[in-house]
């Protein structure tokens, strides 16, 4: 199962709109999302909805679009927000035995706009994007669960922000 945060439908359709216009068509499968975590154990999912209801149980914050990140072979709008650092911390230490080594690491928030692309095809989008990039903050307003299934993924329910 895969953990997102959702974002306020206006930032949610710019984000979906570049991804249209710079991922490749055959590749992309899923809107534009921040991913929380990439790979929760199915046999969980009751204990992973749960939690998920508890944590959404806060009021809805900002989340600040800081820049672009070239990934190598896309680009990424990065994220920072202190209340996702720790909602995102109380997660991962409640779920400590099940998560991946991906899902252990440093976590660095971002939308992904663009990848499976040529390096140079890249930079030429980062480099693009960034000379009109203004921060901004887009609002939180939930948290997603998915099922993934092999490429594109199942919606399983959202929670929510109070």
């Amino acid at each position: 199962m895969v953990v997102t945060l959702l974002l306020e439908p206006g930032a949610q359709e710019r984000f979906d709109r570049l991804r249209a216009a710079h991922f490749p068509a055959e590749r992309n499968h899923l809107r534009a999302h921040v991913t929380l975590f990439h790979a929760l154990p199915g046999e969980q999912a009751d204990a992973v909805a749960g939690d998920l209801a508890v944590a959404a149980r806060r009021p809805a914050f900002d989340v600040a679009v800081t820049g672009l990140r070239l990934l190598g072979r896309g680009v990424a709008y990065t994220l920072d927000a202190p209340e996702l650092t720790a909602l995102r911390a109380g997660l991962a230490a409640a779920w400590e035995p099940w998560l991946t080594p991906q899902d252990r690491q440093r976590h660095a928030p971002h939308v992904t706009v663009q990848n499976k692309v040529e390096p140079a095809v890249a930079r030429a989008l980062r480099d693009r994007l960034a000379a009109g990039f203004v921060p901004h903050p887009v609002g939180a307003r939930g948290l997603g669960l998915w099922r993934y299934l092999g490429g594109p993924w199942a919606p399983v329910a959202e929670y929510a922000f109070a």
